[in-house]
């Protein structure tokens, strides 16, 4: 990002002669900005109307009259510069002179304008800063923009919902716990053995790429603390439009609670598939099958071994061979309960592994039954794919920063956490729409932002026209094409 008006546009830096030439660089170069693709999120967005759905879960408590930037314009400004990677509110009083950024807020005055700024970080601040001290924020003096944090979280599942033309036939949820290490004395954080680190312990909860649930907890918790209730309202949520489409919980060992199988078993056309810990009666209940597992890699072993000592005489060779035989895997389903935690018999799925590491096992608990989904299947087909949420928390952290919850109060990082999830659907949106059949369809967070956003251009402004020249080398001029039309095509929804 370049600032349109550079505070010292006189400045000559002076570089070492090529060819007897000097090289000169200065800051004459007049409306140039390096993030000329938010034009394109901006423009999906009007269409969607993300931001105004976000931005009506905030009451603003401002004498209109003073106002220079509504609560929709501010957090727009917030995500597009999250999305840009800039996450801290203090980039804003650089970003506020970025010709594209005013482009995309439709703020052509101050474009024209040299003295026309967005709004800064101080501004922006009052946004999302919730201070514990203030009980009314209607009489406040510097906070009067007060969050709907009901409305805030309901407003990710009702995205989600209108995304979908008609009920699809199944759905999957998958939830899962991260760690969030905070480096300050932020209210609510806790040290955290686990993460090995002070921290919050965010709950997240995906549907696909979409993202349902985004909730801070403090990392003094239990794992699974909030998570019953969490399923309980976004499934009251789905419920309310689709009631005839099959939904999937699925979860890590983390889940497996009595009070999660017993909701999902009591609701109609919902099903888990929720990994669980070993224990002794496990194990012993699956020794014929471990007995097998390590037959079958015996048996792949034996021919190798025996080439191996006529070849070798150290048997550090022989080790190093063994990792090359592929393991045995077998799997077997059997009902089970607990002697006191589980109110019921349930289907419990082994996974058998024996190799050169010897015996691995892993379960998971599932109230599919086993006529309509046999051992294996249930395994590999519907339990394993959960590790692709993996991959959507990370774009949260990695690529969007959703981990800076830097601010003092608990209630401020949770409403910081929401503006960098709302960033997060917006990408994903863009996604989702504009990218599809393309080389970028499955792009990460991160690489759409260098490939597509980060573009150098010069704006030039006339009487009738306002363009955005793009650097001529741009690689992916092609993509961005195909999403410009395709933009046009969404209907205005917002």
């Amino acid at each position: 990002m370049s600032p349109s008006h550079p505070r010292n546009p006189r400045q000559v830096i002076n570089f070492s002669k090529q060819k007897g030439k000097e090289i000169i660089a200065n800051f004459d170069g007049g409306l140039i900005t390096s993030d000329a693709g938010i034009v394109w999120i901006a423009e999906l967005d009007k269409k969607l109307g993300i931001t105004e759905k976000f931005g009506n879960c905030f009451q603003d408590h401002r004498h209109q009259f003073y106002v220079d930037h509504s609560v929709h314009e501010l957090l727009a400004q917030r995500l597009y510069g999250i999305i840009l990677g800039y996450e801290d509110v203090n980039d804003h009083d650089k970003l506020r002179h970025d010709p594209a950024l005013k482009i995309a807020l439709e703020k052509l005055n101050e474009l024209e304008d040299k003295k026309g700024w967005l709004a800064g970080k101080s501004t922006i601040n009052r946004l999302e800063y919730c201070p514990e001290t203030i009980l009314d924020q209607k009489t406040s003096r510097y906070h009067k923009i007060e969050p709907n944090f009901e409305a805030i979280e309901k407003s990710f599942v009702e995205f989600f919902l209108e995304s979908y033309k008609k009920p699809p036939l199944s759905i999957i949820l998958d939830m899962d716990v991260t760690d969030d290490q905070v480096h300050g004395n932020q209210e609510g954080a806790f040290f955290n053995s686990y993460y090995h680190g002070v921290c919050y312990a965010p709950l997240y909860i995906f549907c696909g790429h979409h993202l349902l649930v985004a909730k801070l907890r403090s990392s003094n918790v239990d794992p699974a603390d909030g998570a019953l209730d969490e399923l309980q309202r976004i499934i009251g949520l789905i419920r309310e439009k689709w009631s005839e489409t099959h939904i999937l919980v699925r979860g890590d060992s983390a889940y497996a609670r009595e009070e999660i199988f017993y909701f999902c078993e009591n609701q109609p056309l919902v099903d888990y598939v929720i990994a669980m810990g070993t224990n002794g009666v496990l194990k012993l209940r699956a020794d014929d099958v471990i007995e097998k597992a390590k037959h079958e890699y015996e048996k792949k072993l034996a021919p190798i071994t025996e080439l191996m000592d006529s070849l070798f005489q150290k048997k550090e060779d022989l080790e190093e061979v063994k990792k090359l035989v592929p393991i045995s895997t077998w799997y077997r389903s059997i009902r089970y309960k607990t002697e006191k935690s589980w109110s019921c018999q349930r289907r419990v799925v082994t996974k058998v592994c024996y190799g050169s590491d010897g015996l691995k096992m892993r379960h998971v608990v599932t109230s599919l039954p086993a006529s309509k989904i046999p051992p294996s299947k249930l395994y590999t087909k519907k339990y394993c794919p959960r590790g692709e949420m993996e991959n959507r928390i990370k774009e949260q952290q990695l690529d969007l920063l959703a981990d800076r919850t830097s601010t003092q109060t608990f209630q401020s990082n949770k409403l910081r956490l929401w503006i960098h999830s709302w960033a997060y659907v917006l990408i994903n949106a863009f996604r989702q729409h504009c990218l599809k059949k393309t080389s970028l369809a499955k792009a990460t967070v991160g690489r759409i932002r260098l490939n597509l956003l980060k573009l150098g251009a010069r704006i030039k402004i006339s009487c009738r026209r306002i363009i955005i020249a793009i650097a001529s080398a741009c690689p992916y001029q092609d993509i961005l094409s195909i999403a410009n039309k395709r933009i046009k095509t969404i209907p205005n929804t917002g």
